[in-house]
């Protein structure tokens, strides 16, 4: 598997530091409000990255940080009149229901900064011992620039037109600020109730030391991958190599992914332009978490998406041919009296989890033993879609090998020309694509029961062949918002 690596600029193998582990930091949300469909870009393309690093058979141990103290978190809460931890929680509960309704799968830890103060002070302290760091006339600690000589090495900045040598104490600042940075902040009244005791004074972390911290306290002082959003290149990213490597004397992190911004309609996203959405605002117009996830994922990490509600739309018609070609799978397949669990082996993988590691190897065992029954046009698809995940993560390689097959498969099942067995393995097959997409499981939908009664009043109709009878039902149901689809095993409804 090969990733773009923001340090190098280039095209690098996936290595991993120790064994067959991948460990990983992402950067998560800053808890002061509810995220955004930009954030949610940058989680989705990191858990599409995740999903592949399993798909190519790495073990994996994911880190992604909780930011609830902060400038920002400060703000809000001192504004709504509450405790810090009273104010991040609201909005650490949405996070997670958003990940759930994206099928984003959760990483192994999410360690929240206020929970790891005493890590950020000891960090700290041996910047301070190994004069990386200095005290303020303000009792605020900073990290010296001046001491780091390779700065700047992630941005590819060149610090020949700049002018280190000021402070910035707020945490995100301009490229053009080359400064040293706050690593703590004395207490000012300004941060209200929020503040720790540290040797050096009371006071609170800065944003880029709490991610330092913790990646070390989880992944230890060197491991293999950092992503996050170009946004955080820098100074994020760039002050957490500083102040990493400066405190350990080791590399901090071999490999660095980075996703392009998000617009809305060929505009930034912006409160001032009226198009800044949450997931919230998505799904109140009607979309689902299913057909947001499928655009956010669709396009190249690395080339900026352009995100409107024609492109959800788009989305619903994609999926919904998806859904119809796995249905006619599985009618191929129970007409031939193929008796498979993997017809149904979806079902472990709702919308809300993720599968277990014994689900994963088993989907994937069934892919590899039913290879031999795969139509060749669906065993090209495989091979096409392995080789776009692993060319950096080119999903759209991937979906084209995708619908390449269903087009193929719907030819072959056209013409009659696709056995039970095949069927079968194409249905496995589409399952394992699943365990990296996310977005191939129907949501199972409760047709309620006075629906299913109008269906079997319209069946006895036709039987009867009362026409006029079965047009009535017909109209009713669909004023009920549902739709008859005559299939080769009997009537279904399915949701206009």
């Amino acid at each position: 598997m090969k990733i773009h690596n923001t340090l190098t600029q280039q095209l690098e193998e996936l290595i991993p530091l120790e064994g067959n582990r991948v460990r990983i930091y992402t950067c998560g949300p800053t808890v002061y409000n509810f995220a955004h469909i930009g954030n949610f870009r940058a989680y989705i393309f990191e858990d599409l990255l995740r999903r592949a690093i399993k798909r190519f058979g790495y073990e994996l141990t994911q880190v992604m940080n909780l930011t609830d103290v902060d400038d920002k978190t400060i703000a809000g809460a001192l504004k709504a009149g509450v405790p810090l931890n009273t104010f991040t929680a609201t909005f650490k509960s949405a996070f997670f229901d958003d990940l759930k309704t994206l099928n984003i799968e959760p990483a192994e830890h999410y360690p929240a900064a206020t929970d790891h103060i005493p890590a950020m002070i000891g960090m700290i302290q041996s910047l301070l011992d190994k004069k990386h760091a200095y005290q303020s006339d303000d009792g605020s600690i900073y990290f010296s620039v001046a001491s780091f000589p390779s700065y700047g090495k992630l941005a590819h900045l060149d610090m020949a037109g700049m002018r280190p040598g000021a402070r910035v104490q707020h945490d995100e600042y301009e490229k053009e600020n080359v400064a040293d940075f706050a690593l703590w902040k004395a207490w000012d009244e300004k941060d209200g109730a929020v503040a720790w005791d540290a040797p050096w004074g009371r006071g609170r972390p800065g944003w880029h030391i709490e991610c330092s911290a913790m990646a070390t306290q989880y992944l230890g002082e060197s491991f293999d991958l950092h992503t996050g959003g170009v946004d955080n290149i820098f100074p994020h990213h760039e002050d957490e190599i500083a102040q990493s490597e400066s405190a350990s004397g080791k590399p901090y992190v071999r490999y660095w992914m980075h996703c392009a911004h998000l617009v809305v309609d060929g505009r930034k996203m912006s409160k001032s332009l009226g198009n800044f959405y949450t997931l919230r605002d998505i799904l109140s117009r009607g979309f689902t978490g299913r057909e947001t996830r499928y655009v956010l994922m669709a396009g190249h990490y690395r080339q900026s998406l352009n995100f409107s509600f024609d492109a959800l739309t788009a989305a619903r018609s994609a999926l919904q041919r998806l859904d119809e070609f796995q249905d006619r799978l599985v009618g191929v397949a129970k007409n031939a009296n193929i008796e498979q669990s993997t017809l149904n082996v979806q079902h472990s993988t709702g919308s809300n989890s993720h599968p277990s590691l014994d689900v994963r190897c088993s989907m994937l065992t069934v892919e590899c033993s039913n290879s031999l029954l795969l139509p060749d046009w669906a065993d090209a698809a495989r091979v096409k879609f392995d080789a776009g995940l692993a060319d950096d993560l080119n999903i759209s390689e991937s979906l084209a090998a995708l619908f390449d097959m269903v087009h193929a498969g719907n030819r072959a099942m056209d013409a009659k020309a696709l056995k039970g067995e095949q069927a079968a393995a194409v249905r496995s097959l589409l399952a394992s694509f699943d365990l990296v997409l996310g977005v191939l499981e129907k949501p199972r939908e409760e047709i309620p029961d006075g629906a299913l009664k109008l269906l079997e009043l319209r069946q006895e109709a036709r039987k009867a062949k009362n026409w006029a009878e079965s047009d009535r039902v017909r109209d009713e149901l669909a004023a009920q918002g549902w739709l008859i689809q005559d299939t080769p095993q009997g009537a279904k409804l399915k949701r206009k």
